[in-house]
């Protein structure tokens, strides 16, 4: 089971980043905290001190087609807010 799906790189989160030193990660639904806390260790050689994790909710959406009202429903995810110690940061942008 892979851990963490993707960093979520969005302007809010980066600036989270360089204020409080906190990363969003898009994980695996049954992932609990202590499993994230040791996949971004693992991935990024960081040292984590805290995880939050939250369950999104998916949302209906419809649009408007010419054969008539089409609705579904985007998918729910967990995300993880991590915060790292005092000194440490994540670089995404580094293997571009």
């Amino acid at each position: 089971m892979n851990i963490i799906i993707k960093p979520v790189i969005t302007e809010k989160m980066t600036g989270l980043g360089e204020k409080l030193n906190r990363y969003g990660f898009i994980v695996h639904r049954k992932a609990n905290k202590i499993q994230i806390k040791k996949a971004v260790e693992d991935l990024y050689g960081v040292d984590v001190e805290a995880v939050n994790t939250l369950n999104i909710s998916g949302k209906k959406k419809s649009r408007n087609t010419k054969s008539g009202i089409l609705t579904g429903r985007t998918s729910s995810y967990k995300k993880a807010i991590v915060t790292l110690a005092q000194g440490e940061t994540i670089d995404f942008y580094s293997n571009i």
